[in-house]
């Protein structure tokens, strides 16, 4: 009987140190936006360019900012990257824009490789 009440602990106490260490890696398994340059829904001048901040750090290699028009055409032709001094912030680089509608599709891998998506618009005057 002690035997047993002793694998019992023991398995209890494996399975909420187990459940301790991974709760933290849960909470950063999927990275959001934190702020946008030009912001959702913003009126702008033409900007030269489209920058995103995430609450945590993005996988370059799976991460990505793409600009349509409202016609669905991308609109920008430079490859998005990774701020080398801020694992957090992607941006691309855009050509002069014309007055209209712009629509910024994105990709957030997470280093772990969770990943989220998600668009906004803005308004070039």
């Amino acid at each position: 009987m002690n035997t047993i009440r002793r694998i019992t602990t023991g398995a209890l106490t494996l399975a909420l140190s187990l459940a301790l260490t991974a709760a933290p890696l849960a909470a950063l398994a999927h990275v959001f936006p934190q702020k946008q340059e030009p912001g959702a829904g913003t009126t702008v001048e033409a900007p030269a360019k489209v920058t995103i901040t995430f609450d945590g750090p993005l996988e370059p290699a799976f991460s990505s900012l793409t600009v349509t028009n409202a016609s669905g055409t991308q609109v920008n032709t430079a490859k998005s990257g990774i701020d080398a001094h801020q694992p957090n912030v992607e941006s691309v680089a855009l050509p002069a824009l014309p007055a209209g509608k712009y629509i910024v599709h994105w990709v957030a891998v997470a280093p772990d490789g969770h990943r989220t998506h998600g668009d906004y618009a803005f308004n070039v005057k």
